[in-house]
């Protein structure tokens, strides 16, 4: 009897690439088109609902007559202004299901799909009636270069060549950023706009069927808390960076959890809600987050959910938000790590630096130059004209055309 071949899961084998991009594009497509709806007074329930479906409806356009598992890999979730976590509540839960976007306030749309059980994953801020001034434009102006600055500083050394070459050489032999001099870095970025980064951050690698795979880099972490590891070469991570104009401290702001997701482990379920609900999660969801709301009975989603979680066979997600209930931006990028640098696979799109503008800057200058370095390497093209530099004063807009390859 011939043996059955492993399958390769690693970005070693192009087809793995290949269904992270496709799940990406998906993503960023539908992302595009919940940004499109957000207007005051719009129901966040129904703006959740819509993108899911309109997730499915993508999905179901690649891959087809294949058996490949695919669909959602975050559900859709829209999260207030003065929101840390993803948010997506039940139409069942009377008070919550009528909650709407304010005017003004700065809303977050998280969501993924997934190919073969590789996802991509992206957030993005988005402002309700879309004037952005003041203080509302420090912060999405800062969170965007902390991101910035966050890819650059998890990119391993010397994978990408800048500057001359002494450059090149003290780069090549510079050792990785630690998390700590991560944390700090950006902790410059958000004091130059007048904001904080939020407290334990969590950066995860992402793997097959896994987006909280061994590794992981905590920003700002709390008391007790501590990250494990850094990117290397073949790896795919989502990366997420939130910063807030109050002290970015975090507190659970008692809204029931609706947000979960399958975890590798058993337990013995005695209620027949618990198994008709883990039964419905391992078939649509797989390990992949997603929403009571999408489950067919929300009731017995709700009853269910008590045991699955005591019991560790589900891990729930905790609805938090802003200590001091300010505003908070947030940005997510799924990235994969490659010899040739750090690629974006699913981003949310480049901030418009003519429509969102500050009277505040950076001004560190290391952090200036780490800004204008590249995140992979560019392929060189034919009667190909050259750039223009880019405006140091300004903030590095260099990082504003960096959507890789």
């Amino acid at each position: 009897m011939a043996e059955t071949q492993a399958v390769d899961y690693t970005l070693a084998n192009p087809d793995t690439l290949t269904k992270y991009k496709v799940a990406a594009d998906i993503s960023q497509k539908v992302l595009k088109e919940v940004s499109g709806w957000i207007s005051e007074g719009a129901s966040i329930v129904e703006l959740c609902e819509r993108g899911d479906k309109l997730l499915d409806e993508e999905v179901g356009k690649v891959y087809r007559g294949k058996k490949i598992p695919k669909g959602i890999g975050h559900c859709t979730t829209i999260s207030p202004s003065s929101y840390v976590t993803p948010y997506t509540p039940l139409k069942s839960d009377a008070e919550e299901s009528g909650a709407t976007l304010k005017a003004g306030e700065v809303i977050k749309i998280q969501l993924g799909a997934q190919i073969d059980g590789f996802a991509a994953i992206v957030c993005d801020n988005v402002v309700v009636g879309g004037e952005v001034t003041g203080e509302t434009a420090d912060l999405l102006l800062g969170t965007y270069y902390a991101n910035e600055l966050l890819l650059r500083l998890m990119t391993p050394p010397g994978l990408v060549a800048h500057g001359d070459e002494e450059e090149q050489k003290k780069n090549a032999a510079r050792k990785p950023y630690t998390q700590t001099q991560i944390t700090q870095m950006l902790e410059k970025v958000a004091k130059a706009y007048g904001l904080n980064v939020v407290e334990s951050t969590t950066i995860w690698q992402f793997e097959h069927n896994e987006i909280e795979s061994k590794k992981k880099i905590i920003l700002s972490p709390g008391e007790g808390v501590r990250g494990d590891g850094l990117p290397d070469v073949g790896e795919v991570w989502g990366v997420e960076v939130g910063l807030s104009l109050g002290s970015g401290k975090v507190k659970n702001n008692g809204n029931r959890t609706t947000l979960h997701r399958r975890t590798a482990n058993t337990f013995g379920l005695k209620r027949p809600t618990s198994r008709q609900l883990l039964s419905e999660v391992v078939k649509r969801f797989g390990t992949f987050p997603f929403s009571l709301r999408q489950i067919e009975d929300e009731k017995v989603a709700k009853v269910g959910v008590v045991e699955c979680v005591r019991g560790g066979v589900l891990r729930q997600y905790e609805v938090v938000a802003e200590k001091d209930s300010k505003p908070v931006a947030r940005l997510f990028t799924t990235v994969a790590v490659t010899k040739n640098g750090l690629q974006r696979l699913a981003a949310p799109p480049a901030i418009d630096l003519e429509k969102v503008k500050s009277d505040k800057k950076i001004e560190d200058e290391e952090i200036l130059k780490i800004l204008e370095q590249p995140l992979g390497k560019t392929s060189v093209k034919k009667n190909k004209k050259k750039k223009k530099p880019a405006k140091k004063a300004d903030g590095a807009e260099a990082a504003a055309d960096e959507n890789d390859e």
